[in-house]
């Protein structure tokens, strides 16, 4: 593993300002979930020139690139590509104004809130360095770049599009995320590092009524806000305090005037929890919930539930965590790091779940090391903008070559020469 990182690492920084400019230039152009045409445009072609065999419109805008490089394990490398329909408030001068309609053909700003313009930077470069190095390693890359992650169906599509059966099967699959934390370090974790995440929409239906005569009405607007009340009991009253779990009324929209009570209220609600059975229970006292609200409101029909997304707990294979561990420490030293499980989710693990393979997923700190001492200090970490904030903007050094270099410590401990003896 060691050799081949020491063989990397002098065109590491001389490939950094190019690496620049590509990110900028993804960040400046972010397109939603299952639209990344130009994103996918872009990558196809750099790998197409690095050598890789490259298949495009894997589960819509998906790639998959595949670079043989003699006998040995297959590791798959992974990058999401969609941005966040968020306008963008970071202020820095590559900021995005891109604006563009959603799946509902609504306008909105479109921005890479989340990092995921890193995330295929950092892939781009190390398959880029490990083509230019094909002496110093020995196996088959699997790098694949993923759609629509922030709505959980990117990875379900590309399997749903056959990708089991027309790739070769990794040994091991491997992803990494740009997070709130001091840039220059890399946190890894065995066992669950990503909560299970489930969004529902729940449509309530009520009898429309002039304003001033509620006697004739079922008010859809009481019902939901009842409803919204009623639900935050869940995790203070149903769920033991051992167990981690978060729910959220995220959106209530009913009605289009003051004198008017409406005909029908929607809410839109997420939850995240770290145990399946708690998720089970979970999903089932909301429907609960919601039936028995409609029912003490007199409402003339039950609710209708949509699931928006759901994503499955994120949980490292133990085997793969220590190897990862082990690289980590020897790449990044006292830079490396056991993080705590974090409340996000990501739909990553459906490779590894679908394709009998072990994963493991690890965050990469992309907040200035002054600003996170800064704010560590006054004990407002809460502060700094995160993910999906408008205002989220990583600093580009040194995280853009530590989300790098972790990449490539982690394929090396697979790939390296050295690393079958391990």
């Amino acid at each position: 593993m060691t050799n081949l990182i020491e063989a990397l690492a002098p065109d590491i920084g001389a490939l950094l300002p190019e690496l620049e400019t590509v990110y900028r230039d993804i960040h400046q152009h972010p397109e939603l979930s299952m639209q990344e045409f130009r994103t996918a445009a872009l990558v196809a072609e750099r790998m197409e020139k690095l050598g890789f065999e490259v298949t495009r419109e894997v589960g819509v805008t998906g790639v998959v690139a595949l670079l043989r490089n003699g006998e040995g394990p297959t590791v798959m490398l992974r990058a999401d590509m969609d941005a966040l329909p968020v306008t963008e408030a970071t202020g820095l001068p590559y900021a995005s104004t891109v604006r563009a309609k959603d799946e509902d053909g609504v306008e909105v700003g479109v921005a890479h809130a989340c990092g995921h313009d890193l995330h295929v930077t950092w892939l781009l470069g190390a398959a880029q360095l490990l083509a230019a190095h094909l002496d110093a390693w020995q196996g088959t890359l699997l790098a694949v770049f993923q759609p629509g992650e922030e709505v959980g169906r990117g990875a379900r599509s590309m399997i749903d599009d056959g990708m089991i059966a027309r790739f070769p099967k990794p040994d091991v699959i491997l992803g990494q995320h740009v997070m709130v934390g001091e840039a220059g370090t890399v946190g890894y974790r065995s066992g669950t590092i990503l909560s299970a995440g489930d969004s529902l929409k729940v449509k309530l239906f009520g009898r429309g009524a002039h304003g001033s005569q509620p006697q004739t009405s079922v008010d859809p607007v009481i019902m939901a806000a009842s409803t919204t009340l009623r639900l935050q009991t869940i995790v203070s009253r149903e769920i033991s305090p051992r167990d981690s779990a978060v729910l959220t009324v995220g959106a209530l929209q009913a009605g289009t005037k003051e004198n008017i009570i409406p005909d029908d209220a929607t809410l839109k609600l997420n939850m995240r929890t770290y145990d399946e059975d708690v998720r089970e229970y979970m999903l089932g006292a909301i429907r609960r919930i919601c039936c028995a609200e409609c029912m003490a409101s007199n409402a003339p029909r039950e609710p209708e539930f949509t699931t928006l997304s759901s994503y499955p707990l994120t949980v490292n294979d133990d085997a793969v965590s220590e190897r990862l561990r082990a690289a980590f420490v020897a790449c990044f030293g006292e830079r490396a790091y056991e993080t705590q499980p974090a409340a996000a989710s990501e739909d990553f693990s459906v490779f590894g779940r679908e394709w009998g393979v072990p994963y493991a997923f690890w965050f990469v700190g992309g907040t200035d090391p002054q600003v996170y001492a800064a704010a560590r200090a006054a004990k407002k970490l809460n502060e700094i903008p995160g993910n999906h904030s408008p205002k989220f903007a990583p600093v580009l050094e040194p995280t853009l070559r530590t989300g790098l270099e972790a990449m490539l410590c982690a394929a090396a401990a697979w790939l390296g020469r050295e690393s079958e003896a391990a």
